[in-house]
């Protein structure tokens, strides 16, 4: 018997850095694991840019990758600006030749904005049950583009499911498709048990005196960490310590950060440790004495897992599931976003109550290794697609008896 056949299609996928390619690999191990046969398309219209005056044929370049045939698709370059309609027209026809090729019977869409189109279009003209998981910035960021919300919106409405990973978001979407609230769901990313003890020792370590307050990620406008250094830059005054940014700023907002940098006073007391692979990010955490997401929006990040497995003490915003995972002063804090006051109150807190620390970072990690499993996402995403699966089969065998 020939095995179900899907296709997910992404923005970014291993060895590309970035927490949807995590997710995307994850969910087709998981998939992989139930019997299916996974095909992941992976285009991005950043990649239709070239600086250094090149051309290019469109491609697709297939790879069998952990048991997942990743086909890479790029669009052509002909001139000095590959229109953003040409890039989308060169990924659908390589995306319809795949599916004449391979003959998926369900495509996979993560992030609206660029896949979620061109994927939901093919799949509708092949009459291919389709399914889109919103991230947030899809809907957080790109949805306030009017030029978007047309297509956010058809998107919504002509998927067979759509997942989000918070109900903050699904919440939002269901304002734009009211029929959403009979076909989709809401759950949280999941991660695997990390091992610190054998991670190495990081660079950074012994250059951080007093205590240590830290953040990780790749920091842009909705990770709000100028309210972290103006918080951090006032209790300074007051306390020893270090803000220590494990990541770094991404480049199109640099100069932006640097005035925020210069402008909170912060100093001396701030340590950036610029890209690091994932390993050294994750070796840092248990030399934190606390954990801060100060985030405006953020869907659900992988960084608050990975502090949650390391045992931290959390300070958390309340959006999305950052708010949904953490129970104000049960096994992290909570605080508003955009507020510094409420960070440096509560930052003064935890690094007065050394006591309490380990406490709530005893209680994250408990709550991440119960509800935060992967084998608790592995069955949501199985429910969905099996849900999906059926219901396309039911309404195919009705047509076929009503012919």
């Amino acid at each position: 018997m020939d095995k179900t056949k899907i296709c997910i299609t992404t923005l970014e996928y291993p060895p590309d850095i970035g927490g949807v390619g995590e997710s995307v690999h994850r969910i087709s191990k998981m998939l992989i694991d139930s019997g299916y046969e996974v095909h992941v398309a992976v285009f991005r219209s950043k990649q239709r840019l070239v600086s250094d005056g090149s051309r290019r044929r469109a491609s697709c370049t297939t790879m069998f990758q952990d048991g997942v045939f990743v086909h890479r698709i790029k669009s052509a370059v002909r001139d000095n600006i590959t229109e953003i309609q040409d890039f989308f027209s060169d990924v659908y026809f390589q995306l319809k030749c795949l599916h004449q090729k391979y003959k998926f019977d369900l495509f996979h869409a993560f992030f609206m904005n660029e896949t979620g189109y061109v994927t939901t279009l093919l799949a509708k003209e092949n009459d291919v049950p389709v399914i889109n998981s919103v991230r947030g910035s899809d809907l957080h960021k790109h949805i306030f583009n009017p030029k978007n919300h047309a297509q956010i919106s058809w998107i919504l409405e002509n998927s067979a499911w759509v997942t989000f990973v918070s109900r903050d978001l699904q919440k939002r979407a269901s304002v734009i498709a009211p029929s959403l609230k009979l076909k989709s769901s809401a759950f949280w990313n999941s991660i695997a048990p990390i091992n610190f003890e054998q991670l190495p020792t990081p660079s950074l370590v012994n250059e951080l005196p007093g205590i240590v307050i830290g953040s990780s990620g790749r920091f842009r406008d909705k990770k709000g960490i100028e309210f972290l250094l103006d918080a951090c830059a006032e209790l300074s005054k007051e306390l020893d310590l270090t803000l220590l940014l494990i990541g770094d700023f991404v480049e199109k907002e640099r100069e932006y950060w640097e005035q925020q940098v210069e402008q909170s006073g912060i100093g001396n007391r701030l340590r950036i440790t610029g890209i690091t692979s994932r390993q050294e990010a994750l070796a840092y955490l248990p030399h934190l004495d606390i954990f801060v997401i100060p985030s405006l929006h953020d869907g659900c990040p992988n960084t608050l897992l990975e502090a949650m497995l390391a045992s931290r003490a959390i300070i958390g915003t309340r959006v999305d599931a950052i708010a949904e995972i953490l129970e104000d002063g049960v096994n992290g804090l909570l605080v508003n976003p955009g507020s510094t006051e409420e960070l440096t109150a509560s930052l003064r807190y935890l690094a007065t109550q050394p006591e309490l620390r380990p406490k709530l970072g005893a209680a994250a990690k408990t709550k991440v290794n119960q509800q935060l499993a992967p084998s608790v996402e592995y069955q949501n995403w199985i429910n969905v697609y099996q849900r999906v699966l059926i219901t396309s089969e039911s309404v195919l065998l009705g047509e076929i008896s009503l012919v």
